[in-house]
């Protein structure tokens, strides 16, 4: 399985069942808006680290936005098929 595929499975997991201390559940719990916050700071630190032409950082940075990515795709009940459709219909 694809780690993008299985880390959403892990997130719309812990939407459906919450464990305690999660750190999803807690950004679920929180809601879009602060979702969506965590996104826009991840995107930029990830261009931060990209002017600063740090590769490793840019990576680190990468990661942690796609997790946030996929965490507001599971709140707002967008699937990485959705994602994946959008992409391929910009070929």
């Amino acid at each position: 399985m694809d780690i993008m595929q299985e880390l959403y499975r892990v997130i719309m997991d812990r939407k459906a069942n919450p464990v305690e201390g999660s750190y999803t559940n807690y950004l679920m719990e929180k809601g879009t808006e602060k979702i969506a916050k965590k996104v826009g700071e991840e995107a930029v630190e990830t261009a931060i680290a990209a002017a600063k032409r740090d590769k490793k950082e840019v990576i680190a940075e990468l990661a942690d936005m796609q997790y946030h990515m996929l965490v507001l795709m599971a709140d707002m009940g967008i699937t990485l098929d959705d994602l994946y459709g959008e992409l391929e219909s910009r070929r």
